[in-house]
């Protein structure tokens, strides 16, 4: 199989079962911000330790769930979709999100997103994931499904808690927001 196909050559893409849709279809700015935030979870684990495996586990079931939140964005709407999300997902974010929190010191203020590298990658994962849930509910119920939104929208806490979990486990400080006032 080559990597390019030149069919998207004009400024259209195949969604799943060959429906042809332009680059920018609602559709696609979805799946693609989607695309993005699983780009930037994986320069997060990229730049987590060994010692770190079952943290790296959990955010690559995390990459491969967000495949399936865009398949299931891709599918038209009257076709089946091959990769579901189902509430038992969105379930195991918050199971690992209370976890974590357990662990982490309680938020009295905001925080600045950053600290270690990979807390830095998941901040940015988490703000590309607002944005594709802003995208996906722009498409109002067009090729979207409530588990998807549901998904998506506890993913956004899943990162931040993510994000600080990293910073824990790199003994990194959480920069605290002092207002400019």
């Amino acid at each position: 199989m080559k990597i390019y196909t030149k069919t998207g050559d004009k400024g259209d893409t195949s969604l799943i079962y060959g429906a042809r849709v332009p680059k920018n279809h609602p559709r696609v700015e979805a799946y693609g911000t989607l695309d993005e935030a699983n780009a930037a979870i994986g320069t997060a684990v990229s730049l987590l330790t060994a010692e770190s495996e079952s943290f790296i586990k959990s955010l690559q079931r995390v990459q491969t769930l967000l495949f399936h939140a865009g398949s299931e964005l891709a599918t038209p709407a009257d076709k089946e979709v091959h990769w579901k999300l189902a509430p038992k997902h969105t379930e195991m974010l918050e199971k690992e999100v209370d976890q974590w929190a357990a662990e982490l010191p309680a938020l009295k203020q905001f925080i600045l997103p950053g600290g270690c590298p990979s807390a830095a990658a998941l901040h940015q994962a988490r703000t590309i994931v607002r944005r594709a849930e802003r995208l996906i509910v722009s498409m109002e119920t067009e090729a979207r499904t409530e588990e998807v939104l549901r998904f998506v929208n506890r993913l956004s806490d899943y990162l931040f808690t993510a994000a600080r979990y990293a910073n824990l486990l790199h003994e990194t400080e959480e920069v605290l927001l002092v207002p400019d006032i």
